[in-house]
């Protein structure tokens, strides 16, 4: 009829790119996504109230992505703004200094196409630091299924190598926007408590890291994963096998995080520690 518009259908994947101050690599990560063998997507980069050149890089792009921007409120709060502002029903996360290949997308779609009762998958991935290939230790080595409790020691999820359905986000909640790091390790230990995650054991990303600005190399970081298992410990999801799992856990990066903070006289701050420590060795509530 005149006058009507036709709908544009939604895209069935939706990619999110949160970024900030990254006009560096930025480019990189969007073209290797511009370059999937698989088409069907939509491309959301969320600008993390970036104060060099990311802005204009991106705008150069035009069409091909929907640019968001917001004030600097840190990695969690632009994955859940791309969240909120994304169409399809898969979601695939890219962090801004990591790069997919060419069949990443079309690998992961598939594997949703040939599994409906999944719900988040991810791939393995190629490690390059400071520009040089590196294998990954037996620790970080990606398992799939029920990945809990290996889980709690170290996150074993990357997202940049998931995809998951965005249903999953009314189960188990967003990213957490009160952490300023280990955010990704918060939400995967509330998806992996109680969902499979599957892996496709190809390579299909490049993670890499050794740059200053890698959230990652901070110190201090088991203070966050500590607020985050107590947390979980708190929300009453776990089984008493994860809970007991979760409380060992705890009462070890506790201990390490509180040493930290007394060798730099912060000793508030390890006291607080020490004391959750003590109530996950007897087991209290949180």
């Amino acid at each position: 009829m005149p006058g009507t518009h036709a709908i544009e259908p939604k895209p069935p994947v939706s990619v999110i790119i949160p970024t900030f101050n990254r006009a560096w690599c930025v480019r990189e990560a969007v073209d290797s996504v511009l370059g999937q063998e698989f088409s069907g997507f939509e491309l959301i980069v969320v600008d993390d109230g970036s104060s060099d050149e990311t802005p204009q890089m991106l705008l150069a792009y035009g069409s091909a992505l929907r640019m968001l921007r917001q004030e600097n409120r840190g990695v969690s709060a632009a994955r859940n703004a791309g969240i909120a502002a994304a169409r399809g029903e898969l979601i695939a996360f890219l962090d801004s200094d990591d790069i997919w290949l060419p069949g990443k997308l079309a690998r992961q779609v598939e594997f949703f196409r040939r599994h409906p009762e999944a719900l988040i998958c991810q791939t393995e991935e190629l490690w390059v630091k400071n520009g040089c290939r590196v294998n990954p230790g037996r620790r970080h080595r990606k398992r799939g299924g029920m990945i809990f409790e290996p889980s709690l020691d170290l996150c074993l999820v990357s997202p940049s190598a998931v995809m998951l359905r965005r249903g999953l986000f009314h189960r188990v909640g967003l990213f957490d926007e009160r952490l300023p790091a280990c955010e990704d390790y918060d939400l995967w230990l509330r998806v992996s408590c109680r969902f499979p995650v599957e892996l496709i054991e190809t390579p299909l990303i490049v993670k890499r890291g050794g740059h200053p600005d890698q959230l990652s190399r901070a110190w201090g970081l088991d203070k966050y994963r500590a607020d985050s298992i107590a947390k979980l410990i708190s929300s009453g999801m776990l089984t008493p096998d994860q809970r007991r799992a979760a409380e060992a856990v705890l009462r070890q990066k506790c201990e390490v995080y509180a040493a930290g903070c007394r060798k730099r006289g912060r000793h508030a701050d390890a006291s607080h520690y020490e004391q959750l420590s003590v109530g996950a060795r007897d087991g209290k509530p949180f």
